[in-house]
């Protein structure tokens, strides 16, 4: 929204598509580091469905998560709408060219990165150390992946991140590929870090007054 306010709903170029993955890069590190002691700082709902799918959260946990995460994106868009003076809160959208299928395979690729990374710095129990910087590769990784998938179909990663957007304009198109593809690549992530790395000895149990 910045940027179109800068340009005037101008095309986008590389450089707004660096300064969008910096944003967002930056903006995720905070948001993780300062969720990570409550709520583990989840942010986003195919991150969730990742720790589920793993064994690190119960069914209810995350739909509370899910519920949270989405009301946020909503409240997060509608806020945006205001305080901009009624600027248009585009929803996400695939560029020309793009099937909705490219779309899945690249939501599919950039978030099994994701939900790996995350895996890897913040949820196997040997990370030691390096849970530490959790919050700076996460973010990183976010803003990697928009520069590579960005130009092609936002790179969201994020179901919440796409449904704000879409409830405040109202724009649906295609909108299910922002959940398939996010979704299938947590859950791939998830499956082979747990297998492979951490493994039926590796997970520590749930507190006892988790839901």
């Amino acid at each position: 929204m910045a940027y179109g306010k800068l340009t005037g709903d101008g095309p986008a170029t590389p450089a707004g598509l660096v300064a969008a993955s910096l944003s967002h890069a930056f903006a995720l590190f905070v948001a993780v580091s300062v969720g990570a002691n409550v709520s583990g700082g989840h942010v986003n709902p195919a991150v969730t469905f990742g720790a589920f799918i793993g064994g690190n959260i119960t069914l209810l946990r995350a739909i509370l998560y899910w519920i949270a995460q989405l009301l946020g994106a909503v409240v997060a868009c509608l806020l945006l709408k205001v305080s901009t003076g009624g600027m248009e809160t585009a929803a996400f959208s695939l560029s020309y060219g793009v099937t909705p299928w490219n779309a899945v395979f690249f939501e599919i690729v950039m978030t099994f990165g994701l939900v790996y990374t995350v895996y890897a710095t913040a949820v196997d129990p040997k990370k030691g150390d390096i849970g530490i910087i959790a919050p700076l590769a996460i973010g990183l990784i976010v803003g990697a992946n928009i520069l590579v998938g960005g130009a092609f179909d936002g790179a969201s990663m994020n179901p919440a991140v796409s449904f704000g957007p879409a409830v405040v304009s109202w724009i649906w198109t295609n909108h299910w590929v922002y959940w398939v593809g996010p979704f299938i690549g947590a859950a791939i992530a998830a499956i082979v870090y747990d297998t492979i790395f951490i493994g039926s000895n590796g997970h520590e149990p749930l507190p006892s007054n988790d839901f």
